[in-house]
């Protein structure tokens, strides 16, 4: 990628140059490119793109990128950047921009794209709704199949995807979809309600639209149906809006489950005081939840004193516990995400972890006696084994269960994941190791 090769010569005014570099790029080079430059620098290279080019690589970028593109443009070049953007990437673009900017550019749209980005910024963030196109062919389920083709050809140009063709009764009412596919390979005077399928998936407009898109992932459709409260059609969700939708939720499950708020935007284009903003939160309240160990180590202190090979293993107690949880923790976040538990599922799925905790603390154990014993003698190798496997068990549950609470109570359940469980397990593991020490030491 050209990126400090194109700098250089933006920074030494050779425009020449970079026109060469640009030449032949592909969009999604292009939008990366834009988005690891600064604005000023971002802008020129913008603005030596053709049209076409400028729009493809434009709606590729993040909204954040987009709007810092925007407050290099003049207001002319930006309407009509913006009004050749798809609706569903307009709203999406519009709906993460300061107020007064996005009314600016909504006032500067021809009064049919200002209605159909207005219809769509009107539903809830996040919801199917603001994600869908308005722009679609639908058909009649009394059409022959020759006049729906003849449809197709005729607006085809101006929909978002053929692929996938809607069907509505009289009342504009959804009965299903027809690919284009069983289209064109239907009877041309079938009618198009005898090639539909009436069991195709469809979600209702305030749904959220990271469940749309995952009911697309798990049905293999190319675009879903959006209907409104009486099974009106209102628009579709295409696949390229799902991934987009799908990434922006692994993104921010991703930066929560190592203990940041995500943050917006291309990571080359960040700043370091924001990175580390959105870090230093839950660092601190983790630094202090980890106080919790500290208390414990007092609490035990004597018998820390009365046993001091007891210490050596509290790194590895500690460690191994904090490790275990983090993983059941991230199969459990990852199981909720894609749908495959529910919290429902809660006790099961304990079961299950601790089954597993055992298992895993077994093994541990195994190699844990044999080097306790070489270091410092069976008894204290005992007791480590012994602690390992309620340690894997506990961590392991604990781990697991934690995310399906949260999202029982609303939470999302990266919140709770690694870094928070980590830390609770630090501390109640070290209460089993002591508990069993005394216990099996007659301490």
């Amino acid at each position: 990628m050209p990126v400090d090769d194109i700098r250089a010569s933006v920074r030494d005014g050779d425009l020449p140059a970079v026109s060469r570099r640009l030449d032949g790029l592909p969009a999604h080079e292009v939008a990366d490119l834009l988005a690891r430059l600064d604005e000023s620098s971002a802008g020129l290279v913008f603005r030596m793109l053709g049209k076409d080019e400028a729009l493809a690589a434009f709606e590729d970028l993040d909204p954040v990128s987009q709007h810092g593109l925007l407050r290099g443009m003049r207001d002319g070049a930006v309407g009509e950047l913006v009004e050749r953007m798809e609706p569903d990437d307009r709203a999406r673009m519009l709906g993460e921009v300061p107020a007064s900017v996005a009314n600016r550019v909504l006032a500067g749209l021809s009064p049919g794209e200002r209605e159909m980005t207005a219809s769509l910024l009107g539903y809830p963030a996040r919801s199917a709704g603001r994600s869908m196109s308005p722009e679609l062919v639908s058909l009649h389920s009394d059409d022959t199949v020759a006049r729906a083709l003849d449809r197709v050809r005729r607006d085809g140009a101006s929909a978002e995807t053929v692929y996938t063709l809607p069907i509505v009764d009289e009342g504009r009412c959804y009965a299903g979809v027809v690919t284009l596919r069983r289209l064109v390979l239907g009877d041309p005077g079938a009618t198009v309600g005898e090639l539909a399928d009436p069991s195709a998936p469809w979600v209702l407009a305030t749904d959220p639209a990271e469940d749309a898109a995952h009911l697309m992932r798990e049905t293999d459709v190319l675009a879903l149906p959006v209907l409104d409260a009486e099974h009106r059609l209102l628009g579709l969700i295409t696949i390229d809006d799902a991934v987009d939708v799908l990434e922006q939720a692994q993104t921010e499950d991703t930066a929560r489950q190592a203990g940041a708020a995500p943050w917006a935007g291309h990571y080359m284009a960040q700043r370091v005081w924001p990175l580390a903003r959105s870090r230093v939160v839950w660092l601190l309240l983790l630094l202090v939840a980890a106080t919790l160990t500290v208390n414990v180590l007092q609490f035990f202190e004597d018998t820390l004193e009365t046993v001091t090979a007891l210490a050596l293993f509290v790194p590895l107690l500690i460690g191994t516990g904090g490790n275990a949880g983090a993983q059941a923790a991230t199969a459990s976040v990852r199981a909720v995400a894609v749908g495959e538990v529910r919290p429902s599922d809660v006790l099961a799925v304990a079961w299950r972890e601790a089954r597993v905790g055992i298992a895993l603390g077994a093994m541990l154990a195994v190699a844990a006696l044999g080097i306790g014993s070489a270091l410092v003698g069976m008894r204290i190798a005992v007791v480590v084994a012994i602690s390992l496997v309620a340690i894997c068990a506990w961590a392991a549950t604990i781990g697991a269960t934690m995310p399906l609470v949260a999202k029982r109570l609303g939470i999302d359940p990266a919140v709770v994941s690694a870094p928070a469980v980590t830390t609770l397990v630090d501390a109640t593991g070290l209460i089993i190791y002591f508990v069993v020490a005394r216990a099996v030491l007659g301490i």
